[in-house]
């Protein structure tokens, strides 16, 4: 079949590579001059079904106040007049029960464990690089508070049989030697080892050249206009190239994907959250951290990427802006001043901020949507890395008619009533 994917990030082009793996001919269709150049651009690096939980559950209501009162803190809301925004709200909040969390999390789990088994079969098959390491992900806790907060996920943890490690400080530095320059005290950290981390727009760049040579076509630098239909299918994409026709149109826009599919009458409970990080070349590697550290005092990631330092962190609600706002570098900067402070050079930083398409339950919409021949691969949040495989493999045995290795009846749009 002829199939044409909106969208060039990570999770549109994991969909086109499996697609085209699959047996179909792919197009893919994105605004920007090559792959990966929006959300997927600058992430946190961090690839870790460990961490796959949704936003929404009991008690954040609660820490979100005190987080919105922090003149650092980890959550921004710049309030608009948009509806969208508030009923997305107050969905998340209906979600912030604990049945929704147990539910919504096994869903979230039994993607991202699935999409952490797809890379490892990638990378064999492929051999591709991005900077990769699968050296786990350290969640550092500076106060007591943090650390006995940390036994409810562990339970979670122990629930869906993923692997994770009890650190005191000295296990701490044996796992990442580099904080033992940190200039701050920590009482402990939870590792879970199986995590992994990887330059996801160097990762999405080179799928792309492979997707490629599979026989995939892309239209790089094309505006997206509308979406054309008649009765139940959709029969062509308006662009700035013309209309392109397929037999199988998929949405995989991220942020932007709830507004080219609103005048068909769609309704998808996806909405931007922005991030930001900072990107810090390595002047001491020996004090630099070797995989990812989690900073649960400012909600940061600090994640090695070969010569680089990447430093993500923030959850800025405010629509589709993508205002790169200096003061939110402060809490990115000070967290790696803290816990690595010799191993970058901060006067060297690149500052970047992207939009994170995020659902108000966490999990991803994967599915068909309202026509017969149209797919939806988006709302992954911030685990779009870690979701991609798993997502790009569900949704080309989806569009190929063959069952797929995990159950996907309550990861599309019907759980939504739609």
């Amino acid at each position: 079949m002829k199939i044409l994917i909106l969208g060039a990030g990570v999770i549109g082009t994991t969909s086109a590579y499996y697609l085209a793996k699959a047996g179909h001919e792919v197009t893919v269709v994105d605004r920007q001059p090559g792959p990966g150049l929006e959300t997927s651009f600058a992430n946190a690096g961090e690839i870790s079904p460990g961490y796959a939980s949704p936003w929404a559950g009991p008690g954040i209501p609660l820490k979100a106040i005190k987080w919105l009162l922090m003149p650092d803190g980890p959550l921004v809301l710049r309030p608009k007049l948009d509806p969208r925004m508030w009923i997305w709200g107050l969905q998340l909040l209906a979600n912030c029960t604990e049945r929704a969390y147990a539910l919504n999390k096994s869903r979230m789990v039994r993607l991202a464990e699935y999409s952490r088994d797809r890379m490892i079969e990638l990378r064999a098959q492929t051999g591709i690089a991005y900077d990769g390491r699968q050296q786990g992900t350290l969640q550092l806790f500076r106060e007591q508070k943090q650390l006995d907060h940390a036994e409810s996920d562990i339970a979670v943890l122990k629930q869906y049989g993923v692997p994770y490690e009890v650190l005191d400080p000295k296990a701490c530095v044996a796992a990442e030697p580099g904080l033992a320059t940190a200039g701050v005290s920590f009482v402990g950290g939870l590792r879970l080892p199986n995590d992994e981390t990887g330059d996801c727009k160097l990762f999405t760049e080179r799928l792309a050249t492979l997707a490629a040579g599979a026989g995939v076509t892309f239209h790089f630098g094309t505006q997206i206009d509308g979406i054309q239909t008649l009765g139940d299918k959709v029969t062509g994409v308006v662009t700035s190239r013309g209309v392109l026709t397929g037999d199988i149109y998929v949405g995989a826009l991220g942020s932007y994907t709830p507004l080219m599919v609103a005048p068909l009458g769609i309704s998808l409970p996806v909405y931007p959250i922005k991030g930001y990080s900072i990107t810090v070349p390595v002047t001491d590697a020996s004090v630099a951290p070797v995989s990812t550290v989690m900073d649960e005092t400012y909600k940061v990631a600090t994640t090695r990427l070969g010569d680089r330092i990447r430093v993500g962190g923030t959850a800025e609600i405010a629509g589709w802006d993508t205002t790169l706002r200096p003061h939110r570098r402060g809490p990115l900067d000070r967290s790696l001043r803290d816990l690595f402070p010799r191993a970058g050079d901060l006067s060297r930083a690149t500052f970047w901020c992207g939009l994170r398409p995020m659902t108000p339950d966490g999990t991803p919409v994967l599915g068909r949507a309202k026509f017969s021949n149209f797919y939806l691969n988006t709302g992954h949040g911030t685990l779009g890395w870690t979701m991609a495989a798993g997502s790009g493999r569900v949704l080309a045995d989806l569009v190929s008619g063959k069952p797929a290795e995990i159950d996907t009846s309550d990861l599309g749009l019907s759980r939504y009533g739609a």
